[in-house]
């Protein structure tokens, strides 16, 4: 199933406004599917069955419990459809806008016990997006005019919702897994024998199965990316982006020397696509993104991630109180 397949999930196109990335693979509906299975076990609900009437209808508010940008909007959607098609949502906000502590920015309608069984799976999607989508956006804004990208250190099976949240921030993806471009990185070139050796390798791999796209290497010296340089200066080469890995060298008291990342851009002078990586954070990116390159790849993007506070109640009134008495909203 095609990751970008949203026939049939029930979700309004207003709330789609940021389409998950491609993958051949992937099943969204499966993983929601998942998610549901492992929460609900072999009884199902054995709480709600024993308080909540069948019949019983309730409206439930989307609370803001700190600042941040909203995500999961969309994959929320699907949750509740999947749950039960009859359960009603708006949202007043849409996926990438801001949030602020406080704020009711959604509510859904219909079976009181559809809308708590979908609850933990819903929130747990939507926090974690949006604490990729909210640290995404600070250190989009940070790196500009370079770009964010994140890396493949997602929360295994969650691959694709976390690299939809960085969207959803404001980023770009780097490549989906390992099918989508090559990467030769330093494990390859120590096997391969050096750059020189692995390119080639790739260049003819490439060739003799008619495979066209993207390759990018990583260098972590200077000399390397004189040789990346050398050999396509030499060579007919797929070759489109060169990594510079940690080229960014920590200084006491948090400051950084991007000596060197500068350097490496200046010897590339335009002629591929450059990747700064390692070292980067929300205090150095500023930093990094001024030195002309083009792209700056964080891990902490999604395997750091720390979840935005939102919560699901049917009683809005109550859990304004106990968030203002506990300072959380």
């Amino acid at each position: 199933m095609s990751a970008i397949a949203t026939k049939n999930t029930g979700i309004a196109a207003a709330s789609l406004g940021v389409k998950p990335p491609a993958h051949p693979t992937y099943d969204l509906k499966g993983v929601i599917q998942l998610a549901l299975s492992e929460d609900a076990g072999d009884l199902g609900d054995v709480t709600c069955k024993a308080t909540i009437p069948v019949d019983m209808e309730v409206e439930a508010h989307f609370l803001a419990k700190e600042d941040g940008i909203i995500a999961g909007i969309a994959l929320a959607e699907m949750v509740f459809n999947e749950v039960d098609h009859t359960l009603k949502v708006d949202w007043s906000r849409k996926d990438g806008d801001k949030i602020h502590k406080g704020l009711q920015f959604g509510k859904v309608h219909g079976r009181a016990h559809s809308i708590v069984v979908a609850e933990r799976v819903v929130l747990n999607f939507m926090q974690r997006m949006s604490g990729i989508a909210t640290l995404t956006k600070a250190m989009a804004d940070a790196a500009h005019p370079a770009y964010i990208l994140e890396t493949r250190k997602t929360a295994p099976g969650l691959r694709l919702v976390d690299k939809w949240a960085v969207l959803i921030g404001g980023g770009q993806n780097h490549r989906m897994g390992l099918f989508d471009m090559v990467m030769i990185k330093d494990n390859h070139i120590s096997i391969a024998g050096g750059v020189t050796n692995a390119l080639k390798s790739v260049d003819q791999y490439l060739a003799s199965n008619n495979i066209q796209m993207g390759v990018e290497v990583e260098t972590r010296t200077l000399e390397e990316v004189n040789e990346a340089l050398d050999y396509a200066s030499q060579s007919k080469t797929s070759l489109t982006r060169i990594m510079l890995d940690n080229m960014v060298v920590p200084l006491p008291h948090g400051d950084i020397d991007v000596t060197m990342l500068k350097e490496a851009v200046e010897l590339i002078s335009g002629r591929f696509e450059t990747e700064a990586s390692g070292n980067v954070t929300l205090e150095t990116v500023h930093k990094i993104g001024q030195t002309g390159v083009m792209y700056i790849s964080s891990g902490a993007l999604t395997h750091s991630v720390k979840a935005l506070d939102i919560s699901l109640k049917i009683d809005t009134e109550l859990a304004l109180e106990v968030s203002r008495r506990t300072k959380r909203g």
